[in-house]
């Protein structure tokens, strides 16, 4: 098996139309508003926890369930990555055409939706981009929504999965990166956990990061409504963090914000990047991965 996944049965996309692409990984409320309804353009709304299906959502929106379906829930850690024969199934399922356009969004601001984007681009699909502001931003603009969780019960698609080796990477290739003299290991956490000075909120987790690792916490790229800072000020933040390393993988708590810094990375003009699907939910657990408390150790030479 190669990964790659087709349409079974070889049945007609959802729609012939194939949109023009978005014009980048971001993409703002008007945008969006005027395009809204086009035949091929996909709203998915990839909000979790709390949030998910809190009672109103941009209309036509349907549901991108990390937590749900678009989870391993065999893996021993929240929020990993699917097989690309499970995400392929998923996609079909929201009616995702290879041609589509896909705008994801959250109820947070960018939170959860940007690893619903990395999702996307991980399974070889660039024809997405994430809603800058999400459904707050969305309804601070005064455009319409609908009451309702998202839903979605129309004709399948033909989504076909081309899953791209190292955009999703694990303990062993994050060890890797941690003594790397190219690459810089970033974490979205907040600089209390990372520092070991809060708690972690899931149980049995070791407080601290791992060595070597830098805090780039996700809030520190967005403005105080949830949209992502100017190209420039976040190439300025990632070079205080990163110095001239160009290589950068990501983490977090469990797999999402890592997704944030992996789209700001993104808009700064970075392409070597990659997001450690585990995050603090695996490295934290006990066991022999060594951890480091305090702030983060100065830049390697």
């Amino acid at each position: 098996m190669d990964g790659t996944t087709s349409q079974p049965g070889g049945r007609p996309s959802a729609s012939d139309a194939v949109p023009a692409a978005p014009p980048g990984p971001l993409v703002g409320a008007g945008w969006l508003a005027a395009r809204l309804g086009t035949p091929g353009l996909v709203v998915l709304d990839a909000s979790v926890g709390a949030q998910r299906g809190a009672g109103r959502r941009i209309p036509g929106a349907r549901p991108f369930d990390i937590d749900g379906a678009l989870s391993d829930h065999g893996a021993p850690v929240p929020h990993t990555m699917p097989s690309p024969e499970r995400f392929a199934e998923e996609m079909r399922a929201l009616g995702v055409d290879d041609g589509s356009v896909v705008v994801v969004y959250d109820a947070a601001g960018i939170y959860s939706s940007a690893r619903a984007w990395w999702m996307l681009r991980a399974m070889g699909f660039d024809r997405a981009a994430v809603l800058d502001g999400g459904l707050p931003g969305w309804e601070g603009a005064g455009l319409p929504v609908a009451d309702g969780p998202p839903q979605y019960a129309g004709p399948p698609g033909g989504f076909t999965a081309r899953p791209r080796p190292g955009l999703v990477v694990d303990a062993v290739a994050v060890a890797a990166a941690l003594t790397a003299a190219d690459t810089a290991v970033l974490d979205a956490r907040t600089r209390e956990r990372f520092e070991g000075k809060a708690p972690e909120p899931r149980p049995g987790l070791r407080g601290g990061h791992m060595p070597g690792a830098v805090s780039l916490p996700f809030g520190e790229l967005q403005d105080g409504a949830g949209r992502m800072l100017p190209p420039g000020v976040l190439r300025t933040a990632f070079e205080e963090a990163a110095g001239e390393r160009e290589r950068l993988v990501f983490s977090c708590g469990s797999g999402v914000t890592a997704c944030v810094l992996a789209l700001g990375a993104e808009l700064a003009g970075y392409r070597d990047t990659a997001v450690y699907d585990g995050s603090w939910s695996e490295w934290g657990l006990p066991s022999g991965r060594p951890v480091a408390t305090g702030p983060a150790a100065p830049h390697r030479p």
